[in-house]
């Protein structure tokens, strides 16, 4: 009886492929309108092909619950292998979002508070630990704060490497302006870890993927990821292997697959996982945004197109303004990953796309606005272009 009870509950509980393939028949697009998934798949599947994209995962939302999951193309072309709903993809900068829930796990349970400076988490100055040591002079690191580092208001620039002396150092001061900034992620998983002792690859599994039940998501590799798990695929076409991960990066590490993500992102919609207070504080507009792009990060520009989509830092996320009123996404991408994660507040409407191909980048607008219609997503100041 005991056997029997315990597979009934598995069964319960496991994501299922069979069931992410026999959804409803037409899900609701960002103008009310009903659509009908084949649509949807054959807009894809055409779409992909004139792309030259290799695989492309995608899943809609609508009241705060999964509609609609979907895989097409393949995970591993040379050995002719499908990408499937549940196959390891790179969930990249998506983590930012994750992370951003679990850090305000801990402001709900007092752990951490979002505007106290990080000096006071941490035994000595941040100068003084060897990673950090090129920030020595500045006192000005002393006003970051978690919500600053989640606003990506720090001043640093996206990654230290990145600069040209490849050393650290503050662009601004801390707060008064968005660079979207990879390198503050790492600062405050910095302080978690040397201010508070904790471990974020363990708080990341038991607060937010076990919470959710993402049995196939880890800030690192894990070996049952092996036998379905996806190649990457770069602008010209070239191959290039699953990168096992063995460090927990809160700026992206994340390993996923299209029905755990969309699971997380129906929750986090639905306002679970975190008290009210804490969730809007997540969506709530901490800084305008009006550069024309979001990359290079420290840009100076300006964009009245930008202005008119009112663009601001949440943590962990962007909020915008479109024809269904208002929004927020979070994107990720490497050189051989394209995803997109974006939600409509009214009616509780998200889209997920997962792409092994970087390439998939150039038909996520289309796919969308010709069968979901406008939701106002931003495309081109995440850096899309339409393929032709």
């Amino acid at each position: 009886m005991r056997t029997l009870h315990a597979l009934l509950i598995a069964l319960l509980c496991a994501p299922s492929v069979l069931g992410a393939q026999s959804q409803a028949q037409t899900v609701r697009g960002f103008d009310n309108r009903r659509v009908a998934t084949s649509r949807i798949e054959a807009e894809a599947t055409r779409m992909m092909r004139e792309a030259r994209v290799q695989g492309l995962a995608m899943a809609t939302i609508e009241d705060g619950k999964v509609v609609f999951v979907r895989s097409w193309g393949k995970r591993n072309v040379e050995r002719n292998l499908p990408l499937q709903v549940d196959t390891i993809m790179y969930g990249a900068s998506l983590t930012k979002l994750a992370f951003a829930c679990m850090v305000m796990q801990l402001v709900d349970e007092r752990k951490l508070d979002l505007d106290r400076s990080i000096a006071t988490y941490l035994s000595k100055p941040l100068p003084e630990y060897p990673f950090y040591a090129d920030l020595k002079g500045d006192e000005r690191w002393r006003k970051i704060t978690a919500r600053i580092l989640l606003s990506h208001t720090s001043g640093l620039a996206n990654y230290a490497f990145l600069e040209p002396d490849q050393k650290m150092r503050l662009h601004f001061q801390p707060g008064t302006r968005y660079a979207y900034s990879g390198e503050g992620m790492i600062l405050l998983q910095f302080v978690l870890e040397t201010g508070l002792g904790l471990n974020v690859g363990d708080e990341m599994q038991r607060r937010v993927f076990a919470r959710f039940g993402m049995t196939r998501t880890s800030m690192t590799w894990r070996p049952d990821f092996a036998d379905n798990a996806a190649e990457g695929y770069a602008a010209d076409g070239s191959a290039q292997p699953h990168a096992r991960r063995s460090r927990p990066r809160a700026s992206g590490s994340m390993d996923t697959t299209i029905t755990d993500f969309a699971r997380f992102l129906a929750n986090f919609s639905a306002g679970k996982g975190l008290s009210r207070r804490s969730r809007g504080e997540i969506v709530k507009p901490r800084i305008t945004i009006t550069t024309p792009t979001q990359f290079p990060t420290l840009t100076e520009a300006s964009s009245p197109a930008i202005r008119s989509m009112h663009l601001s830092a949440g943590l962990g996320l962007i909020n915008f303004q479109g024809p269904a009123g208002r929004g927020y996404f979070k994107g990720g991408h490497d050189e051989v990953t394209a995803n997109q994660a974006f939600c409509v507040q009214g009616g509780k409407r998200c889209v997920v796309f997962l792409s092994n191909d970087v390439r998939a980048e150039s038909l996520f607008q289309r796919l969308t606005e010709s069968t979901l219609g406008q939701s106002g997503m931003p495309w081109s100041w995440e850096g899309y272009v339409p393929y032709k």
